[in-house]
């Protein structure tokens, strides 16, 4: 019989880190209400959606909060409330996603694309203010030639630095339009028009509606979920009414030992609603919200620190009058001093494990958009060309110092190691 080895075992590699574009923070907090909602029997909206709901609108300071199963309901249901109909146009940012404009259509309306701010990817309010003109007058393509009644405007907080809703609202009284928020990265994000003047929180009274998502990547998360807010109670009851079928009594009073059994149809609905489980989730995420934006903005700085001497990147701006979300950290290439495009460079980002992401690709350059309402390039002297730059590197709570130090390393390395 063979002497065994005294040999040491060789260690196997360690495997190369990889890091993905977000990863969820969820907590034994969370886990434990889900477990105690299923466990009650009450697993669609109830009691748990309507504690959220009051918890949301006091953490944005507004009087009504409706809990729905995503953003894109909550924008929808406050265009419907608001009346949006056939024949009328929206101001929508081209640099935003899907949902912004296909609620307008939805309402058989017309979504009026605008150009975006270089700086903040924002919507270019005087691009707004040309594109009205051009509605008004029949001249825009999107129209067809006839005159568009634009009685609305649906402003994105890109990444989750809000706009000037000082200058929105301006823009807004100028020209008769309602307001609706897409908060969708805007949350927890405030505001102000001077260092004198207090915070305002997204939300708190910023538009006649502001609609938040829970998505999975979003600051907190429910899985799936958003939220209507406003202080206007006609618009809330709207809301919440045609969340469910547009239904007289929602599932809770029906159902409940209180409630009645019977309800009569309002008004042909929707099926929105949040369900207690998703709610579950959301009541301990609002909880730690504050402390998981701060989390991302110390992450965002760090980037900011550590990748701010590169030639070949542009970094986000930071004004001091915005409390930013951080929902996103795009950068945008500058690709004539590196030899390689922007999709290179991303696939050369995830082949070193880094995971990243493009937001977006503006609408007008989509061929919905392009063929049915006649968008070109040229129309978007901003958002064109500034689309092909643009890369989204890993944010999220509970990223590791060792994942966010490999990700600068190989973004880095790319700038280094492909400059022209």
């Amino acid at each position: 019989m063979a002497a065994p080895s005294t040999r040491s075992a060789v260690p196997p590699a360690a495997a190369p880190l990889s890091v993905p574009f977000f990863r969820p923070s969820i907590g034994e907090a969370e886990i434990a209400e889900v477990v105690n909602c299923l466990r009650s029997g009450w697993l669609t909206s109830g009691p748990t959606t309507k504690r959220f709901e009051a918890n949301f609108a006091a953490a944005v300071g507004a009087k009504h909060a409706v809990a729905l199963n995503s953003a894109t309901a909550a924008l929808h249901l406050a265009t419907e409330a608001l009346g949006l109909a056939r024949g009328q146009g929206v101001l929508v940012p081209t640099m935003t996603f899907a949902a912004t404009a296909e609620i307008v259509r939805y309402q058989g309306a017309t979504p009026i694309l605008v150009d975006c701010d270089p700086q903040t990817f924002n919507m270019d309010l005087e691009d707004a203010e040309r594109k009205i003109a051009l509605a008004r007058s029949g001249k825009l393509p999107a129209a067809n030639g006839e005159k568009l009644e634009v009685c609305g405007m649906i402003p994105v907080h890109v990444s989750g630095l809000m706009m000037d809703i000082s200058a929105v609202d301006a823009l807004a009284k100028r020209h008769a339009l309602w307001v609706v928020e897409d908060a969708a990265h805007a949350f927890p994000a405030a505001w102000r028009p001077s260092a004198q003047s207090p915070w305002q929180r997204c939300g708190e009274g910023t538009s006649a509606v502001s609609c938040f998502s829970f998505y999975a990547n979003k600051t907190i998360t429910t899985g799936e979920g958003g939220m209507a807010v406003t202080n206007d109670a006609a618009l809330a009851d709207r809301m919440r009414m045609m969340s469910l079928h547009g239904l007289s009594h929602d599932a809770w009073g029906r159902y409940s030992g209180g409630g009645s059994w019977d309800y009569q149809i309002i008004e042909a609905g929707y099926k929105y609603n949040l369900t207690d489980i998703a709610a579950a989730i959301g009541v301990h995420q609002l909880e730690r919200a504050e402390a998981m934006r701060v989390e991302r903005e110390s992450i965002a700085r760090a980037y900011l620190d550590e990748l701010g001497d590169l030639a070949e990147l542009e970094l986000p701006v930071v004004p001091e009058n915005r409390i930013h979300a951080w929902h996103l950290f795009p950068v945008r290439l500058r690709l004539e001093k590196l030899a390689i495009d922007r999709n290179e460079f991303i696939t050369k980002l995830k082949a070193a494990g880094v995971g990243c992401s493009v937001h977006w690709r503006p609408l007008h350059l989509h061929p919905y958009y392009r063929d049915r309402f006649g968008w070109t390039s040229e129309q978007f002297p901003v958002a064109s060309p500034l689309w092909e730059r643009l890369v989204s590197l890993p944010l999220f709570p509970g990223m590791q110092p060792a994942e966010r130090a490999h990700v600068v390393r190989i973004v880095r390395d790319l700038c280094v190691q492909n400059r022209a």
